[in-house]
């Protein structure tokens, strides 16, 4: 392991030596690898690549070109309309309810856009807003997916899973989509369902034994019900709609929610960049492929090494396992009485007495496609060469969000 850090290290040094930090790479066969990988557990099933989780044009089209990816999977309906206008894309799904005004009416405007995109829904509050902006016998006919809650609630009181939706049961699901199908200008297409507790929680948190058993023991219980639970609402919503798809899952669960025979396609992205909240997954680890590098710029003490900026934190609940870690040279730590820094993070461990002022400190990202609201292009390496340079969502001048 120690070798195979120091030569992926020489090579990246040598790739970037005439870059000036901070700055951000892939290593794209690296990430091929995972693409391949993903397909390869996703057994058949086609993958919908999740775009929050990589933020490039470029590198989503690269992901798509791949045997068994087909179709985006959204944040927002602007970045959908832009991924659609750009040609990358013809089946973009909105993973997310939408209340912009003015991307609705630019939607309700374009059949072409119209056919390709599909928003999501949860409520009748949503069919009313867009109704609002653009009455059905003013706008094409738009696409709806029905988002299923995929948490699990043993217990009166007990919610395991991120909240979503309000639609829990195949009851609830099959009388949204009765509504659906009565209301003029909507046609609903496509279910989804994300087990967050599942596909994004790794089941082997490091040093945590009695916790990654708790993990295990409701990951079990809770996939069990999903699976239940959601075929049964697929087939309460068929009664009312003609679905095309059927859709769930992340990269921590693409070979479980792809077995399960309700579910037609999964999402999977972050996995494409390997972050380090997915080196807690016992099923499979993606292959680090996205990092950047923080040049040295003090030595405070002969054992530690400071280098410039590296709070890089990542969103979610305020813990350790969002921050950036240093990877490369290995065996470097932060310290824990200042962490990952805004202007400089000092770093510990016995490879930081080995650094000298200007050498770089290659980092990981938490989450994967955070890293690049951070920079605005990635630099893309092959062996020990950059053979492209290609711009984040940022470095086009979008956020989305």
């Amino acid at each position: 392991m120690a070798i195979e850090s120091d030569k992926l290290r020489e090579r990246l040094d040598r790739a970037t030596a005439h870059l000036d930090p901070p700055y951000a790479v892939v290593d794209l066969t690296a990430y091929d690898a995972n693409a391949a990988a993903l397909a390869d557990r996703a057994a058949g099933k086609p993958i919908r690549l999740a775009s929050k989780s990589v933020r490039s044009r470029d590198l989503i089209g690269r992901a798509l070109s791949r045997p068994g990816w087909q179709g985006v999977m959204a944040f927002t309906l602007p970045e959908a309309i832009w991924l659609v206008r750009a040609g990358l894309s013809d089946d973009v799904l909105v993973a997310y309810p939408s209340a912009d005004r003015a991307a609705l009416t630019e939607l309700a405007a374009d059949p072409t856009l119209a056919a390709a995109i599909t928003l999501m829904i949860d409520g009748t509050g949503q069919l009313d807003f867009v109704d609002a902006v653009r009455a059905p016998g003013q706008r094409a006919e738009l696409r709806l997916c029905l988002d299923l809650d995929a948490s699990w609630r043993p217990l009166r009181g007990v919610h395991v899973g991120v909240r979503r939706s309000p639609v829990h049961s195949a009851r609830a699901a099959g009388a949204l989509a009765a509504t659906v199908a009565g209301r003029a200008g909507f046609r609903l297409v496509g279910l989804m369902s994300y087990e967050a507790q599942i596909a994004g929680l790794g089941d082997a948190p490091p040093g945590r034994t009695l916790l990654a058993g708790a993990i295990r023991l409701a990951q079990r219980g809770s996939y069990r019900e999903l699976l239940a639970r959601r075929g049964a609402a697929v087939a309460a919503v068929r009664e009312h709609a003609d679905l095309e798809f059927v859709n769930g899952g992340g990269t921590g669960s693409v070979a479980a929610t792809s077995a399960d025979p309700a579910v037609t396609e999964v999402t999977a992205g972050s996995g494409l960049y390997g972050p380090t909240l997915f080196d807690a997954y016992r099923a499979w680890r993606p292959t680090p492929a996205a990092f950047f590098a923080c040049a040295v710029v003090r030595r405070p003490t002969p054992e530690l090494a400071t280098v410039l900026g590296g709070g890089w934190i990542a969103s979610g609940q305020a813990a350790d396992s969002r921050l950036p870690r240093p990877w490369l040279p290995a065996g470097l730590k932060l310290v824990g009485t200042e962490g990952a820094g805004e202007v400089q993070t000092p770093l510990s461990g016995a490879a930081a007495a080995t650094l000298q002022v200007g050498d770089r400190v290659w980092f990981r990202h938490a989450k994967a496609g955070e890293l690049c609201e951070r920079v605005n292009e990635l630099h893309l390496v092959e062996g020990d060469a950059v053979v492209a340079t290609v711009p984040t969502y940022r470095g086009e001048g979008h956020a989305f969000l």
